[in-house]
C-alpha cells in the first residue's frame, strides 16, 4: 500500500466535502431530516469548516491523501515554532481501520521528536480515533466544549 500525500486543489472542493459528510454520517443519522434537508446542513457547515481553516491557519499544510494513487481523505497540519498541530485527519469510510492514520500521524511524530516540539490535536469527545490518539501516547491536557485537547510530548 503506497500512502502519499498532495497538497489540495480547487477540484478537490467536492471530494473534501465527500470526507467531511462521511465524518458527520453517524451523527446524523438519528437526525429527523430528509436526506437534501442534511446535505444542505452538511454543505453549510463544510463550507464554514473550510473557511475558517484557510483563514486561521495560512500557513498550513492542507493535503489529500492519496492511497495507491487514488483519493483516500485529507491532513491539515499547522508546523509553528514550538509545536505542530494535527488540525485534521479524515479517511473516506472504505479507507478506515487501514493502518493509514496511525502511520501518517507516527511520521508527524517523529518529525516533532526530532524537532523537539509538541504535537497537538482537538478531538470530538466521542471520535472513535481517541483511542488511536491514546496509544500514540497522546495525553488529554484541556477540554473545550465537545472537544478534548490532547497533546504528544517525546518522552526522553
Amino acid at each position: 500500500m503506497a500512502v502519499t500525500l498532495r497538497k489540495i486543489r480547487d477540484e478537490d472542493r467536492e471530494f473534501l466535502y465527500r470526507v467531511y459528510a462521511s465524518t458527520r454520517a453517524e451523527e446524523l443519522a438519528v437526525v429527523p431530516w430528509g436526506e437534501a434537508e442534511k446535505e444542505t446542513f452538511l454543505r453549510m457547515q463544510f463550507d464554514a469548516q473550510h473557511r475558517y481553516y484557510q483563514e486561521q491557519y495560512p500557513d498550513a499544510a492542507f493535503d489529500v491523501i492519496m492511497r495507491d494513487g487514488v483519493a483516500a481523505g485529507r491532513l491539515y497540519v499547522d508546523r509553528r515554532k514550538n509545536e505542530i498541530e494535527l488540525i485534521d485527519i479524515a479517511l473516506l469510510p472504505e479507507h478506515r481501520r487501514a493502518g493509514i492514520g496511525g502511520a501518517l500521524i507516527g511520521e508527524i511524530l517523529t518529525e516533532a521528536g526530532a524537532a523537539e516540539k509538541e504535537v497537538l490535536i482537538y478531538v470530538e469527545q466521542f471520535n472513535p480515533a481517541m483511542r488511536l490518539y491514546e496509544r500514540l501516547g497522546f495525553k488529554q491536557t484541556g477540554d473545550f466544549g465537545v472537544y478534548r485537547i490532547l497533546r504528544w510530548r517525546r518522552t526522553k
